[in-house]
């Protein structure tokens, strides 16, 4: 089975970022690469608005056939079933930030713990619902509930916007820490923009380029 990395996150945290950019890096790196879209509900930033992107670089999007579009339908993506089914694809999820979402992971709980996956919670200190880390770890186990699976890493995209800088994120670092230290999950790598990726020396990281959505906020 190729390689099933689900990415959860609340409202803001950047995860769709982080997805779209770990499956780019996937995909340089030679792994064959699908991109499975579940924000369900009509959101405010998704995949598709990475979809020419994808394509580009040869990744398939699975996504709702109502995404980019103005209406709200929690409509699942067709073909979602391939995410567990091919074995020399990998696949990578991102999950939407509302209950929606994370309830429709739920649906393949089964299927998702009968292969070899890892469910990473994106982690922003500067977004609203979790500034501190005792809310994200309430979120994380209302998630955790909600999904029927388990957590098994926490990614550092504190972050605030293009404006980023070396300071906010070691500034954030209390915050991953005792979240880390709470929930007893590893730190499996910190996000940042590509130009500041190679500046940072605290563990691994994924070089991202910020991917503007269709109301051209990041």
């Amino acid at each position: 089975m190729g390689r099933l990395t689900i990415f959860a996150g609340h409202y803001g945290s950047g995860k769709t970022n982080v997805a779209v950019n770990y499956a780019l890096a996937r995909r340089r790196e030679g792994s064959a690469v699908r991109l499975c879209d579940l924000d369900i509900v009509n959101p405010y930033f998704r995949t598709a608005d990475a979809a020419q992107a994808l394509a580009d670089a040869g990744i398939t999007l699975i996504a709702s056939a109502f995404a980019n579009s103005s209406l709200e339908s929690p409509a699942l993506p067709p073909g979602i079933g391939a995410a567990f089914d091919d074995a020399d694809c990998d696949t990578v999820i991102d999950v939407g930030g509302d209950d929606a979402g994370i309830a429709a992971l739920g649906r393949y709980a089964e299927q998702v713990k009968a292969v070899d996956y890892d469910l990473w919670l994106v982690a922003n200190c500067y977004r609203l619902l979790a500034r501190h880390s005792d809310d994200a770890l309430v979120l994380l186990r209302e998630m955790e509930h909600a999904a029927h699976l388990t957590f098994t890493g926490i990614v550092n995209n504190n972050n605030l916007g293009v404006g980023t800088t070396l300071a906010d994120i070691e500034a954030g670092l209390p915050y991953i820490d005792e979240l880390a230290q709470k929930s007893k999950l590893p730190v499996v790598f910190t996000s940042l923009k590509r130009d500041l990726a190679p500046q940072w020396t605290r563990g691994e990281t994924l070089a991202m380029d910020l991917i503007e959505n269709r109301f051209g906020i990041f």
